[in-house]
């Protein structure tokens, strides 16, 4: 298997564990495989019976070796079993789903460390970093950006591992004190937290205008764990797979799935799952106030906004203006136009945005038809209201983010013809405050968490300027040893 960048498809193409230490691509663009495997209803009859089997360890391993050909079978088997293991996820299951209705599923992707969907896909990154530098005998520092979740998903995933150092930028008093106190509370030497004065948005500018600092990032050997980094999106599509199959009984049957998206990263997992052949009928992209990808999936126009524009919100986590990964699906639905593509994301974007015109009639005809790509927004009147009615009537208690998608699968359902399967995101004891207000009372923390919030804070603060962010990522390279 081969990747190319979406602003350079005729570059020489690089291998998997080349793109997982890279991160972003040099010209700026995002790696894409070369060709999407197919998953055929034999592959997928299989696959049915292994999960069934042996488990989602299993089903992942089977998943990476579509992808991966230069990391051993055998190891990639191990590396599927240490990332998807209890007691590092709390159910056994690893994902499992809840049936709402039989039209409404939840996957519950919040069983790992640090109770967010961010961990599916970390707990292997940080297996297959350590795997590959180990056998290079090579460090990597890796820097990201979290409007909440990734960043502690990431730490949690890399602390105390060997050749690994994580900087790790969030805006400054955008997140929830529980959020905060996961990341800030750890002291490990080889995590370091940056609160930066912005919005996400900023964070993730300055991280991708320091790796477009190619003599910086090869002197420090930068990395990235953002789902700019694809290996985190193959990651993810293995949960959509396993969701497929626990809600299905026969290949015959078509589900769609509802994603409370910010960056969308975990919606492209669902898109590269749907054009292997995964029978996905809609990708329901859930948005709240910040709903820059709502606007262009109804009208076509995508203006990313400005930090100044981009609204604070009770589910933080997708309040961002700037979707990187949407560039990946547009890639694909200008049919692989890297030229196209590196003009809209390397100017168009700069300069404000691009509309329908830019796009053209059978562009837009494709996202929105054959890769099924549908919207709706949520405010905190609507995320309230359906986590007091969704414990109400089910017993089942969500997060805001969570509760953003099944507020949009249920204003769409009328539209869509099969089951929808909403993501959850979170666990609500992450999102106090908002779950009080809805149900008048705060959620019960799960045992693993309890201190947390009593922990000292380790944290620096830093100006939205990426020199002084260089500046302090070279100073703690040089003075710690991982």
């Amino acid at each position: 298997m081969d990747y190319i960048s979406t602003r350079d498809a005729q570059a020489s193409a690089r291998s998997f564990t080349d793109i997982l230490l890279t991160g972003l691509s040099p010209d700026g663009g995002l790696f894409m495989p070369a060709v999407y495997p197919t998953i055929t209803p034999e592959l997928l009859d299989d696959w049915r019976a292994l999960l069934a089997s042996d488990g989602y360890a299993a089903l992942a391993a089977e998943v990476l070796k579509l992808y991966v050909d230069d990391i051993p079978p055998r190891e990639l088997e191990e590396i599927a079993k240490r990332a998807y293991r209890t007691p590092v996820f709390a159910d056994e299951e690893i994902v499992p789903v809840t049936r709402l209705t039989d039209g409404l599923y939840i996957a519950h992707l919040s069983e790992g460390p640090t109770a967010a969907f961010k961990d599916m896909a970390m707990q292997l990154l940080g297996e297959l970093f350590e795997y590959e530098l180990g056998r290079r005998g090579e460090e990597i520092n890796i820097l990201g950006a979290t409007s909440g979740d990734t960043g502690s998903s990431a730490e949690y995933a890399m602390r105390g591992r060997d050749n690994i150092r994580v900087f790790m930028l969030t805006p400054a008093g955008r997140m929830t004190p529980f959020q905060q106190a996961q990341m800030f509370g750890l002291d490990d030497p080889n995590i370091f937290n940056i609160a930066l004065d912005g919005v996400f948005d900023d964070c993730q500018d300055v991280v991708k205008e320091v790796n477009a600092d190619a003599a910086f990032k090869s002197k420090y050997a930068i990395g990235a764990v953002n789902s700019i980094n694809f290996a985190r999106l193959l990651a993810q599509v293995v949960y959509y797979i396993a969701a497929y199959l626990k809600v299905t009984e026969t290949n015959d049957e078509r589900v769609s799935f509802c994603v409370p998206t910010g960056n969308f990263g975990n919606v492209c997992a669902g898109h590269i799952a749907k054009q292997m052949g995964l029978p996905i009928d809609q990708l329901i992209v859930a948005t709240n106030e910040n709903d820059v990808l709502h606007e262009f999936f109804t009208t076509g126009e995508y203006r990313p906004r400005s930090a100044a524009e981009t609204h604070a919100t009770s589910s933080p986590s997708m309040d961002i203006s700037k979707a990187s990964n949407f560039e990946r699906m547009l890639f694909d639905a200008t049919l692989r136009d890297s030229t196209v593509t590196a003009e809209l994301f390397g100017v168009k974007v700069k300069e404000g945005g691009f509309g329908a015109d830019d796009l053209g009639e059978e562009v837009l005809a494709r996202i929105r038809g054959e890769f099924g790509f549908r919207s709706g927004t949520s405010t905190h009147a609507d995320r309230v209201a359906t986590i007091k009615r969704v414990y109400d009537e089910y017993g089942v208690l969500v997060d805001p983010h969570t509760a953003d998608g099944i507020g949009v699968a249920t204003q769409c359902a009328g539209d869509v013809d099969t089951p929808i399967v909403v993501l959850e995101t979170a666990l609500p004891v992450k999102f106090a405050d908002t779950i009080a207000e809805a149900i008048g009372q705060a959620p019960e923390a799960p045992e693993r968490f309890a201190g947390i919030m009593g922990a000292e804070r380790h944290v620096v603060d830093l100006p939205n300027d990426a020199e002084r962010v260089k500046e302090f990522i070279a100073d703690a390279i040089e003075s710690t040893d991982v």
